[in-house]
């Protein structure tokens, strides 16, 4: 795909889909950013992007949206609308794709999510990819482990604490990535369509245990945070059943992205988590000190 050719992301005005919206105009793409709510997007307009209301329920609004598109970001969630809305809104974006004729479409779906893991958000997005592939529309999917971003997000208050609780083995080492490696990503599938089209890649930048990310978060924030196992019962009283069969996963199983192999077959430099917290506010001391 040359460069300047429209792309339209989809949940863009959330962490991963602003993120990829972004990298996307910096190697110079035309973005359309798709959201219900236009005034949440007012700095990705912006940042030049073109905003565009538009809502999974309403194939109107997808068509309009997807039209004279190059490209689509397409990306999907349960937290929002609940399981089966997740895999009823990616398939319905699916088909709008194919009706567009859009020549290409990348999903971001998640690690391990074609090894039938029975986690419900992992086996949702298995419905979508399996969808995908039934249809006339050239994709990429990319599969991203667990997003760094979570520990500052709904982690934070306790990291903030000193604690870092979590239902799993202190040897469990759990494979994550950072968001902007996502859309690095993106970019690139766009940008080269002939070396993605029809690839299934699953994305990962770093890997630890929780002790050694609670040792790594005292470091840079210069505060002592500790790893606490909680038992799984309480995790799942506290995150839901879903979130539990997740992190039990972790412990029994776990994701097998092959970082080196990636890094190798796509020239591709990975964010660590200590780079990823070199550039984090919230891990900053002084954003600590405020917090505190």
């Amino acid at each position: 795909m040359e460069l300047g050719k429209v792309v339209l992301v989809t949940g863009a005005t959330g962490k991963q889909g602003g993120t990829v919206a972004r990298a996307l105009l910096k190697a110079g793409f035309r973005v359309r950013a798709l959201t219900r709510r236009p005034e949440k997007a007012v700095d990705l307009s912006a940042a030049g992007a073109q905003v565009v209301q538009g809502d999974f329920e309403d194939r109107s609004s997808l068509a309009a949206a997807l039209k004279d598109a190059d490209g689509v970001f397409a990306m999907s969630t349960p937290f929002e609308a609940g399981l089966q809305a997740e895999v009823s809104q990616g398939m319905t974006l699916v088909a709008a794709a194919q009706a567009a004729r859009v020549p290409h479409l990348v999903f971001t779906s998640v690690a391990s999510a074609d090894r039938g893991t029975g986690i419900p958000h992992f086996e949702t997005k298995a419905r979508i990819e399996a969808y995908l592939k039934g249809m006339a529309v050239p994709y990429t999917i990319l599969r991203p482990v667990w997003f760094m971003e979570n520990f500052g997000t709904w982690l934070l208050p306790f990291i903030m604490q000193g604690d870092l609780p979590a239902p799993v083995k202190p040897e469990t080492c759990l494979q994550m990535v950072a968001l902007k490696d996502i859309g690095r990503f993106a970019a690139a599938a766009f940008s080269d369509p002939k070396r993605f089209l029809g690839k299934e890649i699953d994305l990962a930048g770093d890997a630890l245990t929780f002790p050694a990310v609670a040792d790594i978060l005292s470091q840079v924030m210069l505060r002592s945070v500790l790893f606490r196992r909680i038992p799984p019962e309480a995790a799942e009283r506290a995150v839901g059943r879903d979130f539990a069969l997740m992190y039990r996963w972790f412990d029994e199983t776990g994701y097998d992205v092959d970082i080196q192999a990636l890094e190798k077959a796509y020239g591709f430099t990975p964010t660590t988590f200590p780079e990823f917290l070199a550039a984090a506010e919230w891990a900053r001391p002084a954003a600590v000190g405020t917090r505190s």
